[in-house]
């Protein structure tokens, strides 16, 4: 569908002055992308981030997932979804390159982690907290990946299960079913001292 014939009846009204921007950005207005780019950096940094758990590295590749936006801006259709979805999609092709690249070494920094909620102590406390992020992280990995992803989404990016739905193409009952079938599994992969 070409994104000068947006349907009026179905989209949210977040949905549409999102879409309004991409129709201006098409056009050459590069405030309008600089909308987009305003309201959808923290969503693809916390994807990334959590992804690669490297917070200069997120940062590095959330910056060339705007790069590739503006430069393949002119080709985006509206498809019933949030441009973040498209945002969202570019960051993962990035990451999947990078890791494919010879120059990704298969460790994992979580200290990054730790520094998004704030410090709750000691230097005691901050080594448990730690720990405790670590073990947490290597469960979720070993979840499928729509359960990762719901559970990224969801909770370590603090989106609504609405905007998890767009994101992830599906509807919010499958998002709440999703949420909880790995909601449940997470318990039963976590230490009985973390639950």
């Amino acid at each position: 569908m070409n994104p000068e014939t947006l349907p009026d009846d179905g989209d949210h009204g977040a949905d549409q002055g999102a879409w309004a921007l991409v129709r201006a950005s098409q056009a050459g207005d590069m405030d309008a992308f600089s909308l987009l780019f305003d309201r959808y950096y923290d969503v693809v940094f916390r994807y990334v981030l959590f992804r690669m758990g490297d917070r200069i590295l997120a940062e590095d590749i959330t910056q060339e997932t705007f790069l590739r936006a503006l430069r393949r801006i002119s080709s985006v259709n509206y498809q019933g979804k949030d441009i973040g979805a498209w945002f969202v999609t570019i960051a993962r092709n990035l990451i999947f390159d990078h890791v494919k690249s010879s120059r990704y070494r298969l460790e994992t920094t979580t200290a990054e982690m730790v520094e998004i909620s704030p410090p709750t102590g000691g230097p005691e406390q901050q080594v448990l907290d730690g720990a405790t992020n670590d073990e947490l992280l290597r469960c979720v990995r070993k979840l499928n990946p729509d359960q990762q992803q719901c559970i990224e989404l969801r909770f370590l990016q603090g989106l609504s299960v609405a905007e998890t739905a767009r994101i992830m193409d599906r509807n919010e009952g499958a998002v709440k079913a999703l949420q909880h079938r790995a909601v449940r599994r997470l318990a039963q992969l976590l230490p009985e001292g973390l639950r």
